[in-house]
């Protein structure tokens, strides 16, 4: 397990914070900063992200179980489960396979069912299975603003320091050893089919949930929270928030929270 890097501050119930493909724990770090007075609040690197190293699976079921490893390794028993992204994928697989572990779940923007990866992704997982993404990105670390604009721009609606994004996102999985490679095989291991396979056990899912979605997201439709809703019967609740985009919890994160103190309360 410590293969597997995380931040974990404050105290009190614990709320453990996933995040999605190229970015890392410090996606959550302004959701954090307004919780950590009152929860305990651990955010994983996944497998390759930030301080974690690469793993042979990186599939969306093996980053679940790195999860749940995680879990098992700080004896946490419940969590209020948050998520974004891939990590929303994540998220609702380690939610039908370990329930007991779940106090409650919050979804924010992220992969649903068969639109795993979102269509408008395509290109970027096609530019790694032919090897391309990854010397091209690697081209691009010392310039973050054109990085920021095509890899991250459109998950944001202002970057206002990109190069602190590139540092913390996209440069520790860059630097890792064979760290680029594994990158292209992780977006290559995106597969629909893990998502389509737990539709049944989300039907039958209990785990308090609420879907907080942005409504101007180019990859993840507002659509998706709807179907969140519809498939698992403990959601209780679909926010919407205006004008938010793919990575809101980190440029809106005084949006999201009250939402979640509300839920959690």
């Amino acid at each position: 397990m410590n293969d597997i890097s995380y931040v974990d501050v404050g105290d009190g119930p614990v709320a453990l914070f996933v995040h999605g493909v190229g970015t890392s724990s410090y996606l959550w770090r302004h959701v954090i900063a307004e919780l950590r007075d009152e929860r305990r609040c651990v955010a994983i690197d996944l497998p390759l992200h930030g301080g974690s190293a690469p793993r042979d699976d990186l599939s969306i079921p093996a980053m679940a179980e790195a999860v749940e490893e995680l879990c098992a390794e700080l004896g946490l028993d419940q969590v209020d489960l948050v998520a974004n992204d891939t990590g929303g994928a994540v998220a609702q697989v380690f939610a039908v396979r370990h329930p007991e572990r779940l106090r409650s779940l919050t979804l924010t923007n992220c992969d649903v069912h068969t639109n795993t990866p979102p269509e408008s992704f395509q290109p970027t997982v096609d530019l790694a299975a032919r090897g391309e993404l990854a010397p091209l990105t690697a081209a691009l670390l010392d310039q973050p603003e054109l990085l920021a604009q095509t890899a991250l721009g459109d998950g944001y609606e202002r970057i206002d320091d990109p190069a602190d994004l590139v540092d913390h996102y996209l440069r520790p999985i860059f630097d890792k050893p064979d760290g680029p490679r594994a990158f292209e095989r992780l977006l290559t291991s995106i597969d629909a089919k893990d998502m389509v396979a737990i539709e049944p056990l989300l039907t039958v899912l209990a785990v308090p949930t609420l879907v907080v979605w942005g409504t101007g997201d180019v990859f993840f439709d507002v659509s998706w929270a709807r179907w969140l809703r519809d498939t698992i019967p403990g959601v209780k609740e679909v926010v919407e928030i205006e004008g938010g985009r793919l990575f809101f919890p980190d440029e809106r994160a005084g949006e999201l929270v009250p939402h979640l103190r509300r839920f959690w309360g």
